[in-house]
């Protein structure tokens, strides 16, 4: 019974979220709309697009047209389609580099403001070293020694960064060290271990949430521009940020669609992720309850 009655309060929690969401987040609702969408393209993609990943259709520079929703390439090769394979490639990395980021973010920051003394003192110098090093530069070199392929770019992303989205989740364990909960738990004999899991880790969720969803945006921001620069997954792999570098720069005047479309998709998407990261850090943050800057809530003027 009791953990039948836990799960109700989970359920509740969770659709008490969510209404809260439609009614105070028109529009960081429609940025989770626009998000599952994209989502759901991007598993879907198979049976999705009317062409091939690389099919030729003969069918050169074409304006866009019923049989052509987005023309066609240089090669012949429907945009549509690959836009439509493109999004896998953004959501994947933007999902998977994001959360290898949180958990070396949480890695470092719960072991560092927990623990402190000399591993703090380490761990945050060289934090601070790695943030000072400019970051396209420190991108276009891993990916240059260890390669371009797709879990490659994932894993560079993921560690780079979680290293110095490490920081934020120090200064929030760093502030519950002195928490009588804590205190209480040290005193009657827990483990470190078991501080972590049962009393840290629940009570910084919330912010991971929020750390995850306001960093989706530029990890696929990043993917697109090392795509763009050359230094990204490599063709004919179709990516956004590829697809609007090479070719679509030397025919841009010739058959502009094929730079607007892969543009309009990336806006698209990252707008979409970050309302809905906004939306979810103004449900889940207590401090933000209430506040002006919420829609929907109106302020009243007291006479």
């Amino acid at each position: 019974m009791a953990e039948k009655s836990k799960e109700l309060n989970k359920e509740s929690k969770l659709i008490e979220v969510l209404k809260r969401m439609v009614m105070e987040q028109p529009v960081g609702t429609a940025g989770a709309v626009i998000t599952l969408i994209m989502v759901l393209i991007a598993i879907f993609a198979n049976y999705l697009a009317p062409y091939g990943l690389n099919q030729m259709t003969g069918m050169i520079m074409v304006h866009p047209s019923f049989k052509f929703l987005m023309g066609t390439d240089n090669l012949g090769r429907d945009i549509f389609s690959r836009i439509i394979y493109g999004a896998r490639i953004s959501v994947t990395v933007g999902l998977f580099a994001t959360l290898i980021s949180v958990i070396i973010s949480t890695l470092i920051g719960v072991t560092s403001g927990y623990i402190g003394g000399t591993l703090d003192l380490i761990l945050q110098r060289f934090v601070d070293a790695f943030m000072c090093l400019p970051g396209l530069v420190i991108l276009m070199l891993l990916t240059s020694l260890f390669g371009a392929g797709l879990w490659q770019i994932i894993i560079i992303l993921g560690i780079t960064g979680g290293i110095g989205g490490s920081r934020m989740l120090r200064g929030i364990v760093f502030s519950m060290k002195e928490s009588t909960y804590l205190k209480a738990a040290v005193a009657i004999g827990a483990s470190t271990p078991t501080i972590f899991r049962k009393h840290i880790l629940p009570n910084i969720l919330a912010p991971i949430i929020i750390i995850f969803s306001l960093s989706v945006p530029g990890t696929i921001l990043a993917e697109a521009g090392l795509s763009f620069l050359g230094f990204g997954i490599r063709p004919p792999t179709p990516t956004w940020g590829g697809m609007l570098s090479g070719d679509a720069r030397t025919y841009m005047f010739q058959a502009p669609w094929m730079a607007f479309f892969p543009g309009l998709a990336l806006s698209l998407l990252v707008y979409g992720v970050n309302m809905f990261g906004d939306a979810v850090r103004d449900v889940l943050d207590p401090r933000l309850r209430g506040g002006v800057g919420r829609y929907g809530v109106k302020v009243k003027k007291k006479l």
